[in-house]
């Protein structure tokens, strides 16, 4: 699958320093010569012993909740994952494999599905990994009040619980299980340590390849090698420093003197990085941003107006001006090469200024008759140039900006924004999440496009391995594309930078996976 699926209920979005690094010049060198040891100072431990294989990894995303029930799945999964294992992992197709269940089957009629638990497992506090466990973790998932994941596990209904079996049964026929229970949607917690949620939120305990020794809170990790690991003979990294990642323009630096040995990697510092000897790489993703209208206000009440904007946006300049050229245009939540993309609906409104004058014209809309006000989280590069792009057809947009820009968008108080994913490992889920009637991404809920539902309610009646699931799954991605609530415009690469001690990663889209991965002796 080539490279480039999760919602959350927040953005994921940069802060306006990272947002704004595409911009910021190098930082100086005395600077960073003081910068390099002074980080060197902070990250040592007993972790970086002698003869142990650290991974330094200096993280865009460093985790602000350790609880995977408020964290959600956005991007700072691939970090939890590090000390939380799930029901099931993602392999290089994308498709669900064995991770603490290693195995699961549903009944015929397609509405229960039982995971078997692998035996002999246990939490790092020593707890059991069992059915009870799998129980707790969807019941706290659903109910907790804090909880960001509780609108991904509408399809199941109450789980029972026998010694390593969960029995989970479902509100509708939905095959789409295995796929959604992965790291991103339920990272499983030691329901011990669960029972005090503060607790966890910042002292985790899982099951996961690693186990935490040090947390400063938004600042730094320190973890150590989970022996009890199910797979831990394939894990061949002794301990793990995960930082929060400086200004951009530090990273490299700290790549070359050995402050880290892998980082995620803002597109402006990529040449800077292959310049320097590193390996820079793109790992397969899911990611998708996109412009969100809300068609129960004016003046996207009009379909006109809405098609006026599609027809607005160069997709082309977000790639080059966001991404360097490491992105790709999308007008779809999916990438071109993967099971769900529709090739039907490939460049359905292609970018035509003039044709967007005329929409405007027909609706009675005269050159800055409109005046929009474009509400997003913190300073983006990506509303300056839809502002623009919008300005060249008679559209004026105001940026306003709004720390607390989530509260009004997930309530469905905004007309205009902008949002970034990073998809779903299960794409039905990308889909409702999209363009369903209480997906958390359509600002005009509780709309949703003619026949969307039913083409859902298809694809989860279909198993995975039937002959004819993408074709059924394709025209489910059709039928939500028809929605006038959001215009999709790129996708920003999950671009990596690590020296070369670190092996390669395995390439599974999305995920962040250790498994086999080795660090050269004396690096």
């Amino acid at each position: 699958m080539p490279a480039r699926l999760t919602i959350r209920r927040r953005p994921d979005v940069r802060s306006a320093r990272q947002a704004g690094g595409l911009r910021v010049a190098a930082l100086g060198t005395a600077f960073v010569a003081l910068l390099v040891p002074a980080l060197s100072a902070c990250g040592g431990s007993a972790s970086s012993a002698a003869g142990s294989a650290t991974l330094k990894w200096a993280s865009s995303y460093f985790p602000s909740h350790w609880d995977p029930v408020v964290g959600g799945s956005g991007a700072q999964f691939r970090e939890l994952a590090l000390v939380y294992a799930s029901l099931t992992r993602t392999d290089e197709e994308g498709k669900a494999v064995p991770d603490l269940a290693e195995s699961w089957e549903y009944n015929e009629k397609g509405d229960l599905i039982t995971f078997h638990v692998r035996p002999g497992l246990k939490f790092s506090d020593g707890e059991p990994v069992d059915g009870a466990a799998v129980k707790a973790a969807i019941a706290r998932a659903q109910k907790q009040k804090n909880s960001a994941l509780f609108g991904d596990l509408t399809s199941i209904g109450s789980v029972e619980a026998d010694g390593l079996d969960a029995t989970l049964h479902l509100t509708q026929v939905d095959y789409q299980i295995p796929q959604l229970l992965g790291e991103r949607v339920l990272q499983i917690a030691s329901p011990k340590a669960a029972g005090n949620p503060t607790k966890l939120d910042q002292d985790p305990v899982g099951a996961g390849p690693f186990v935490i020794d040090q947390l400063i809170p938004g600042t730094k990790a320190v973890l150590r090698k989970n022996p009890d690991y199910w797979d831990a003979k394939n894990i061949h990294i002794d301990n793990v420093e995960l930082v929060s990642a400086p200004d951009a323009s530090t990273v490299v630096s700290g790549l070359q003197t050995g402050v880290y040995n892998f980082a995620d990697l803002d597109p402006s510092q990529a040449t800077a990085a292959e310049k320097a000897g590193l390996d820079v790489f793109s790992q397969p993703g899911f990611n998708a941003s996109n412009i969100s209208l809300n068609v129960n206000k004016a003046p996207f009440d009009d379909d006109r107006v809405v098609d006026a904007l599609r027809h607005a946006v160069n997709r082309k300049e977000f790639v080059d001006k966001l991404t360097f050229g490491h992105g790709e245009t999308t007008d779809q939540p999916f990438p071109k090469g993967y099971v769900a993309y529709d090739s039907e609906s490939e460049n359905a409104y292609p970018y035509d200024p003039a044709k967007s004058k005329k929409l405007l014209a027909e609706a009675g809309h005269k050159p800055g008759d409109i005046k929009l006000n474009l509400v997003i989280p913190a300073e983006d590069p990506q509303a300056e140039i839809v502002q623009s792009q919008l300005a060249a057809v008679g559209v004026k947009v105001t940026i306003k900006i709004d720390k607390n820009w989530a509260t009004p968008f997930f309530a469905k108080d905004l007309a205009f924004s902008l949002y970034s994913t990073t998809g779903r490992d299960s794409a039905v889920q990308t889909l409702t999440a999209h363009f369903g009637p209480d997906g958390p991404l359509n600002l005009s809920t509780p709309y949703e496009p003619d026949g969307f539902k039913e083409a859902v309610a298809k694809v989860r009646r279909t198993p995975l391995d039937a002959s004819d699931y993408p074709q059924v799954l394709q025209a489910a991605t059709r039928a939500g594309l028809e929605s006038k609530a959001l215009i999709f415009t790129f996708s920003s690469p999950n671009l990596f930078a690590k020296n070369k001690a670190l092996s390669d990663l395995p390439k599974n889209p999305a995920h962040i996976d250790w498994t086999g991965v080795k660090i050269a002796a004396g690096s």
